[in-house]
């Protein structure tokens, strides 16, 4: 009977914890605290209350209603005790090339400070996934990038070679382990650690799947860790630190046009050292997530699995509400941000302090390098028939500050105006559109081996373990 209805329960059941209709107006308050409950236990995720009309109309009273926290609550997180810690604990102690992975389950587990102390009693290298960026500082010594598809070539290299893998949070999904999925760390051992007894064994078959919170994991692990014998692993470290002289995130510009990693590398030295990122989806994401260099206390916010497009902006107005006063920098590309340009006004009449960084490449560039890799170049709806608006004179139809960079040199007087203040501000960086994100991890290729192909000697010179010659990955496949 409902105006404009539809059956919104069914729709999204398979993209929720957990989805209800209400009907019955004496159970609002138990589907209430439900709901609460169960979007922030265990791995935190989104539910649904669906309210009709009749029951938001309805009178009733408070006082009588059932309580959800009054019915019987089981926790489906496996126990850990520290009789399991043991062989991880020797898988540890007697590895050569030893790697930690984080992944953004570390940071819905409040996890950080003790991956922290792990790391700091033994100095083991320490690589992220996309979510997991701001789980642990990049200026810490021990920490080597992003792995993944278009993750920093020396953090694959690393996971690669490495004899042991610690994965803290994370889903191991292909866009970390490439789609070969056996090609994987595949000399290492590998501790999978999640509170999701789904994920495990899901996409990689692990030596030790552990079904438990992340923190609660290492509490344990911390406590029986008395001794680290450092030496073991110093050529491992010696090694890594090889790669990244070999394969930088960003280079010196030889030209003035703006390259964006060397951008983003630059944007790390002027933000405040509380400042929460907000990033879009796209080539702007890759770019960010290759060459921001995150301290301690700043956070990375961004969408994985599920990502859409124009979302750094409603992102960074909650994030601003959540955090008065803080810094909060949105990185877009010119694509994404038409999505939610009307969020403008929002900055606007509450003077956030929100700090717009767009990288216009003119073009949906992501989808136009894939375009280019696998369709031959034709460049449909990404550049034949896209085009954008002149974002200066938009921008400041909404009375936000603007200004527009096109060349290097212009880089470090724009930013240092910028983080001048906290007033709302938006800056516009004129990209190439042909820029490719790079490097980037082709299909069926073992992550180790990322677009622009290295030669196959200099690859062998990286390896600790045999490189898959053609014959060998058409046999894992």
């Amino acid at each position: 009977m409902g105006f404009q209805e539809t059956d919104i329960v069914n729709i999204v059941k398979p993209i929720t914890k957990y989805a209800v209709l209400v009907t019955d107006l004496n159970k609002i308050r138990y589907y209430l605290e439900k709901s609460l409950y169960i979007a922030r236990s265990g791995r935190p995720g989104p539910v649904l209350l669906d309210i009709p009309l009749n029951v938001q109309r309805a009178d009733i009273n408070p006082e009588s209603l059932e309580s959800f926290y009054k019915s019987s609550i089981n926790e489906s997180i496996s126990e850990f005790d520290g009789d399991k810690i043991k062989p991880i604990l020797k898988l540890i102690k007697s590895s050569s090339r030893p790697v930690v992975l984080v992944g953004g389950g570390v940071i819905s587990s409040k996890a950080q400070d003790e991956v922290f102390k792990f790391i700091d009693k033994t100095h083991i290298p320490v690589v992220a996934s996309l979510m997991g960026l701001d789980a642990f500082p990049h200026d810490n010594q021990s920490f080597v990038g992003m792995i993944g598809t278009y993750g920093n070539r020396y953090a694959n290299l690393t996971v690669a070679n490495s004899d042991f893998v610690l994965a803290l949070g994370t889903r191991l999904d292909t866009r970390q382990t490439g789609t070969k999925t056996e090609t994987f760390a595949r000399g290492a051992k590998i501790v999978h650690v999640d509170i999701d007894p789904y994920e495990l064994n899901n996409k990689i078959k692990v030596d030790f799947p552990i079904n438990c919170d992340v923190k609660r994991f290492l509490v344990i692990l911390n406590s029986y860790i008395n001794e680290y014998d450092n030496e073991r692993i110093q050529d491992w470290k010696i090694a890594i630190k090889r790669y990244k002289e070999r394969y930088p995130s960003y280079k010196i510009p030889v030209n003035d046009n703006i390259e964006p990693n060397f951008f983003i590398h630059k944007l790390s030295e002027f933000v405040p050292e509380d400042t929460i990122f907000c990033v879009d989806v796209g080539q702007n994401q890759m770019w960010s997530a290759q060459s921001l260099e995150i301290k301690r206390y700043q956070r990375f916010l961004t969408e994985g699995g599920m990502a859409s497009m124009g979302s750094a902006l409603p992102m960074a107005i909650g994030a601003s509400f959540a955090n008065p006063g803080k810094i909060i920098v949105v990185i877009s590309g010119d694509g994404g941000f038409q999505l939610n340009i009307q969020e403008l006004q929002i900055l606007h009449h509450y003077k956030l302090p929100i700090k717009i960084i767009l990288l216009n490449n003119h073009c949906y560039g992501m989808v136009r390098q894939f375009q280019e890799q696998y369709f031959n170049s034709r460049f449909q709806s990404t550049v034949i028939g896209y085009s954008c608006p002149n974002f200066q004179d938009v921008v400041s139809a909404y009375k936000i500050l603007i200004m527009k960079i096109t060349h290097n040199r212009e880089i470090t007087k724009a930013l240092q105006k910028v983080f001048s203040d906290s007033q709302p501000m938006f800056l516009e960086a004129d990209i190439n559109p042909n820029i490719s994100v790079i490097p980037k991890l082709s299909v069926n290729r073992p992550i180790e081996d990322q677009d622009p192909l290295l030669s196959r000697d200099e690859l062998k010179s990286n390896m600790f373990i045999d490189i898959l010659s053609e014959g060998d990955e058409k046999k894992i496949e």
